[in-house]
């Protein structure tokens, strides 16, 4: 894949606590790799739940029900 030209634009609002993660600021290869997961990218979560790592489907359905 093509190096990211908005890398450090996307690093800026990467708020993924996943620190070892190589996907970190590669927006389009982060949201293949969750889909693929069945999972949504950290970027979907606030902060508190995105520290818990569960970037399940249903949580984020749990999130937005309320």
């Amino acid at each position: 894949m093509p190096e990211c030209t908005n890398l450090q634009q996307n690093l800026k609002a990467c708020n993924c606590t996943y620190e070892p993660c190589p996907r970190k600021g590669r927006c389009c290869e982060c949201l293949a790799y969750h889909r693929r997961m069945n999972e949504l990218p950290a970027c979907f979560f606030p902060d508190a739940v995105e520290r818990t790592y569960d970037r399940s489907l249903q949580r984020f359905l749990d999130l937005h029900r309320k």
